[in-house]
């Protein structure tokens, strides 16, 4: 019997984790970290439901923490089997699980020297050396290939996207052919392809990150410019917490945009992100996965002023002139920007400016919902800076985007189950569905299981 449990992206956002499971053996479709609200980063500590030893292989259908963040702690756990992703997935994963694994232990480190965590010893989930072991357990499947997995089940990788190397998987096992939609980039973006229909399916599983809402269809150059413009004119700066992966580079591209029309002449702009700065110059090793010319990776690359070393970061937050700073974490949960939003959030002059999703319980949600306060390293910081969304610079597809890809299928799946979305998100596309195509549809319980 072929089975779907989602142990994970079930009635939230992150954390997306997918187990098919037929004749004993175990296919998981990505390995998240729960991210967002307290109750659900404590699941990141919980024992899974089934031993990692027990897991045959893993689908990975791209990089991004909330869908790749938990494998080295899986790993650590006794998984042995293989990872299966597109060749700049694995790479991307590489940059985003070291740093992940690198800014545990510095997190834990500093909440021991400071003495603001209740654990004696606050420990990290896992470390730089689990992401590098991790590493070791990746296999490379090329796009619109089939490739085989243990139990005689078989995965195709179809363009999705969002993000460099970003794929939905076609996973077909026991007379069975799976769907998953992983995260849909939008269609007709500047970067990265449209994301590719799959004609049929017996079952869908599709992410429902926007189900309830339509992305503003502002220029997205215009509306980045308006934002700085302003800003630079009162004497401030422009802080944008950006993922490192994917909206990083996004916004490198609009503000040469900018720079090109000679709106932004003389505003420096840095990149203050290792990671961002590894993951931009991925751009011209994987050139079949994204549309930019040679040239205009060059071009992107030379746009700002990167940010390697702490002390130059720090320069950053001590200067007093106006500038534009990209900053990793892109929820301001995490990493450099945070010392950035402690030097400039205080000051009504400057702008913190987000650009993507928001997940609940970050400083990025609660920020853009008008908390006058946030706290960072144990301390609570004013928020008196102007706050702004751009969310026509979103990389996920918006409801109308989901069920232009959903209308790709040319006949109807035994049914849809309704992933990777907050409640209220999964519901309306759940309802949507149901409406505009006719569809059974179901939006999955945490651990509940399906026969397929």
């Amino acid at each position: 019997m072929l089975t779907l449990t989602s142990l994970g992206g079930a009635g939230t956002v992150t954390g997306s984790k997918h187990l098919l499971t037929n004749g004993g053996k175990r296919i998981l479709i990505d390995c998240g970290l729960f991210q967002g609200l307290k109750n659900l980063r404590e699941l990141n500590w919980e024992p899974l439901p089934v031993a990692p030893s027990s897991i045959d292989a893993v689908v990975l259908t791209h990089a991004h923490l909330d869908h790749s963040g938990y494998l080295p702690k899986l790993v650590r756990d006794g998984f042995r089997g293989r990872i299966y992703a597109t060749a700049a997935t694995r790479d991307v994963a590489e940059l985003i699980l070291k740093d992940s694994g690198y800014l545990n232990e510095k997190d834990a480190e500093y909440a021991n020297r400071k003495g603001f965590s209740k654990h004696k010893p606050a420990l990290p989930l896992y470390g730089a050396r689990d992401a590098e072991r991790a590493m070791e357990f990746f296999s490379l499947v090329p796009f619109n290939t089939v490739k085989t997995l243990p139990g005689g089940a078989t995965v195709r990788f179809r363009y999705a996207g969002h993000i460099l190397g970003a794929a939905s998987a076609e996973i077909e096992w026991g007379g069975r052919r799976i769907a998953f939609s992983g995260d849909l980039g939008r269609y007709g973006d500047p970067i990265f392809p449209d994301p590719a229909a799959i004609a049929e399916a017996d079952y869908v599983v599709v992410e429902s990150t926007y189900g309830n809402r339509t992305h503003d269809v502002t220029d997205p150059t215009e509306a980045l410019g308006n934002v700085i413009e302003r800003t630079i004119k009162r004497g401030g700066t422009v802080v944008i917490p950006a993922f490192a992966v994917g909206r990083a580079q996004s916004l490198l591209y609009h503000l040469w945009r900018l720079q090109t029309a000679g709106r932004l002449p003389s505003v420096p702009i840095y990149l203050d992100s290792p990671m961002a700065i590894e993951a931009t110059g991925l751009l011209h090793a994987h050139h079949d996965d994204h549309q930019l010319s040679s040239s205009e990776c060059d071009a992107i690359c030379r746009i700002a002023t990167y940010k390697r070393d702490v002390e130059s970061s720090k320069a950053i937050s001590t200067s007093p002139w106006p500038k534009v700073v990209v900053s990793a974490s892109g929820m301001a949960t995490g990493g450099r920007v945070l010392h950035h939003l402690k030097a400039f959030a205080t000051d009504p002059k400057h702008t913190i400016l987000f650009s993507g999703f928001q997940a609940a319980g970050t400083r990025g949600r609660a920020m853009l919902q008008g908390a006058r306060d946030i706290r960072i390293h144990g301390q609570w910081i004013p928020v008196r800076a102007e706050v702004d969304d751009l969310s026509m610079l979103s990389a996920h597809a918006d409801a109308d985007e989901l069920m232009r890809w959903l209308s790709g299928f040319r006949r109807a799946p035994s049914r849809v189950f309704i992933v990777h979305g907050e409640a209220d998100a999964a519901e309306a596309l759940r309802v949507r569905i149901d409406r505009e195509l006719g569809w059974d549809a179901a939006v999955p319980r945490q651990n509940q299981i399906f026969d397929l």
